[in-house]
């Protein structure tokens, strides 16, 4: 190993034993706990993710608990991470191992990496971390500080760096520190070489960093850019009760599979044109003309009551909530529901509508 990676190695080690912050799941070597804070941490902040972690492993503290749980029992104390694919893919792999492997995490790569929604990353960091394997678990903010420290230009957004990046960071892992060396790397990229103004000069490994040497620490990594987000505009119906439904509103359940699948929401659609999303006499008319030919539901529209947005990886639904009157009392579709705030929380809502009704039955009661 040359000096300059045994200094790395030497120096990020130390500091991070002497600097780490105190985590929920670095109090363990549960490989079930470590599986489940990575899968949280994917594309969550630490600070929100703590109260949930320490929630969800209160409330299903083993893989049998959480093989053994109604999946809305497990979306529900998912609720507000958002990406709810991640909990079903999370209990459909926690299902194999307790069939598979007895309910014991796997150590072996190959097995632990065909569980479902286990990919290269969460592979090397529960097969490290709680196994002491040395396994690179290479995130966002790994390539951020290797991409620095060695001058890498190469587009880190592709594949083929991300396989360079693995066997880099394997290469540095010192014997039996595997898992205080991957956690390390994590937390120097989350505390000190972020990604907009890294911290040079509390960096423990500044001195032989060869972008700040060449002062590019700003410049570096290379990420080409994603496509943006795609603009959809929705038209939602608030169907407030009357008589014995007075303080209720209807909401509706998503198919079981797709997008946000099984959870609850007003009844909304993808409006046909800017101009219909824009007007409250066109978008009322044209919405309750689709929820009484696709939904069979009869309603006549009213005044707007509000807007929201919820934000995808690949779409960015804006929507606008419109006052609608149920027309006549004709049974109602299987998958529709009258809820009030008393039975508000035994329901899993994606943010969007779980923000909106919460602040409505609010205002409502005040």
């Amino acid at each position: 190993m040359s000096v300059e990676r045994q200094y790395f190695s030497t120096e990020l080690l130390r500091w991070y034993k002497r600097e780490r912050r105190d985590l929920p799941w670095r109090r363990t070597k549960d490989p079930y706990h470590i599986w489940v804070s990575e899968i949280m941490l994917q594309q969550t902040r630490v600070d929100t993710v703590i109260p949930y972690f320490n929630r969800f492993v209160g409330r299903f503290p083993t893989l049998r608990d959480l093989a053994a749980a109604p999946e809305d029992d497990v979306l529900k104390h998912w609720e507000g991470l958002g990406y709810y694919s991640r909990a079903r893919n999370l209990q459909a792999a926690v299902r194999e191992v307790v069939a598979s492997y007895d309910a014991q995490v796997p150590s072996d790569k190959k097995a632990v990496s065909a569980l479902k929604g286990v990919g290269p990353y969460t592979a090397g960091a529960i097969l490290s971390i709680a196994y002491n394997k040395p396994e690179p678990a290479v995130d966002g903010n790994v390539m951020r500080v290797l991409s620095r420290y060695f001058l890498l230009e190469d587009d880190i957004a592709k594949p083929a760096t991300r396989a360079g990046m693995e066997s880099l960071a394997a290469s540095l892992i010192p014997e039996g520190e595997a898992s205080d060396f991957n956690q390390a790397l994590m937390e120097l990229g989350a505390l000190v070489c972020t990604p907009k103004s890294p911290a040079c000069g509390d960096c423990p490994v500044a001195l032989h960093c060869m972008a700040r040497q060449a002062g590019r620490e700003r410049e570096l990594p290379v990420k080409s850019k994603a496509k943006p987000p795609k603009p959809v505009l929705r038209l939602a119906a608030l169907i407030e009760g009357t008589g014995r439904r007075a303080g209720q509103v209807l909401v509706r359940q998503r198919p079981a599979s797709g997008l946000l699948a099984g959870m609850w929401e007003l009844p909304h659609a993808e409006a046909p044109s800017a101009d219909v999303w824009s007007s409250v006499e066109a978008g009322g008319s044209w919405l309750a003309g689709t929820l009484a030919t696709e939904e069979g539901i009869r309603v006549r529209a009213g005044v707007l009551r509000g807007e929201a947005q919820h934000v995808f990886t690949h779409l960015v639904w804006h929507i606008r909530v419109i006052e609608t009157e149920l027309v006549d009392a004709q049974p109602l579709p299987d998958h529709y529901r009258w809820v009030g705030p008393e039975e508000f929380e035994s329901y899993v809502w994606p943010n969007v509508f779980r923000r909106w009704l919460t602040e409505y039955f609010i205002a409502r009661s005040s």
